[in-house]
């Protein structure tokens, strides 16, 4: 008997799911599986999901909801993984606000405890169970010839990295770039790409649409190149990749910039910090693995305090994004002058 569906998580987008479903029991137990659930508690705080359009909906005790299996190790948030075997009636926990579903292994105070699902089953299509595998995105061995790359990463999740992706697209734009934004790692969730759809980005993809609810505990690297290769598709003047998690977390940050193909087309690494001792870290991190790092921001950089700090303890530049938006994506755009558009770079 089909079940109707109250929300459908945004990382089921490549599912393309509606209404109602005919479930069965029969679930596999793999990363993508799409897995049907009823809501078992109400949440003050950490009880929303975001929608296939990117909309935002409180969840309630009895909502059924649409997600899939994936894995999750968030430093301020949920910690989770993939079940050897899952069968309906089994308890299992809402992950992030993307929809990602899986057992909770351990949680941030700040969010506390993942929400409780109950689980009702899958549905299949032509004979096999519905995974999210399938999206736009082909991942991809061999990257393809390259616009300038600028790679927005961090030490850790919530150090100012969307806030600096975001400005810099804005600022690009308004010269008259073409900017196609990506986002590589981290647990799906279309917030941080649809910001940078805001912010002019003419197009944005993300590992999920590479068929992958998050890059926690794989190798990322061939979605990374398909991503890459798909946003070169559109021919941008640029393109601005930023790294969900940060550079020693378990999303394979590290695995992708250190793909002798991708350090190679990236034009400049731009390092979101909270804290000096964080900044001076991530520099030494980035140049252990052959990388330079451009310019530094992020909270570390809110005062002249931290910034001071970084510059004498560093050497690197320190720019805040929020403060100093136009000296930031002047910076930026003046280092990779001579591998973009020279008439665009005057405009």
């Amino acid at each position: 008997m089909p079940i109707t569906i109250d929300h459908f998580g945004s990382v089921t987008s490549n599912a393309k799911l509606k209404g109602s479903v005919l479930l069965s029991d029969n679930i596999p137990s793999q990363v993508g599986t799409v897995l049907f659930g009823r809501v078992l508690e109400n949440k003050q705080i950490y009880n929303q999901i975001e929608d296939t359009t990117g909309a935002m909906h409180t969840i309630y005790s009895g909502d059924v909801i649409a997600g899939a299996l994936g894995s999750r190790r968030a430093l301020l948030g949920h910690s989770g993984v993939v079940p050897q075997k899952i069968k309906v009636g089994d308890h299992l926990h809402l992950l992030n606000l993307g929809g990602v579903i899986g057992l909770a292994t351990s949680s941030s105070p700040e969010v506390g405890p993942a929400t409780t699902i109950e689980v009702l089953g899958t549905t299949y299509e032509d004979g096999t169970a519905v995974n999210i595998k399938n999206g736009p995105v082909s991942p991809a061995h061999f990257l393809q010839k390259m616009p300038p790359i600028i790679a927005f990463v961090g030490t850790c999740m919530h150090s100012g990295k969307t806030q600096a992706t975001s400005t810099f697209i804005a600022g690009a734009v308004q010269k008259g770039f073409n900017v196609v934004g990506l986002k590589l790692t981290g647990v799906a969730l279309q917030r941080d790409v649809r910001r940078m759809k805001s912010s002019g980005a003419s197009y944005v993809y993300t590992f999920n649409d590479a068929g992958l609810p998050s890059t926690c505990g794989i190798n990322p690297v061939n979605a990374a190149i398909g991503c890459l290769n798909q946003a070169a598709k559109h021919n941008p003047d640029l393109i601005v990749v930023e790294f969900g998690d940060g550079l020693l977390g378990d999303y394979g940050v590290d695995k992708i910039l250190k793909n002798s193909q991708v350090a190679s087309a990236i034009s400049v690494n731009v390092l979101a910090a909270p804290d000096p001792v964080a900044a001076w870290g991530g520099v030494q991190i980035l140049s252990n693995w052959g990388l330079e790092t451009a310019v530094l921001t992020g909270q570390s950089t809110d005062n002249e305090s931290g910034i001071d700090s970084i510059r004498q303890n560093t050497g690197a530049l320190a720019i805040n994004a929020r403060n100093e938006p136009s000296m930031f994506v002047e910076e930026i755009l003046n280092r990779i002058v001579s591998l973009s558009l020279p008439h665009r770079m005057q405009a």
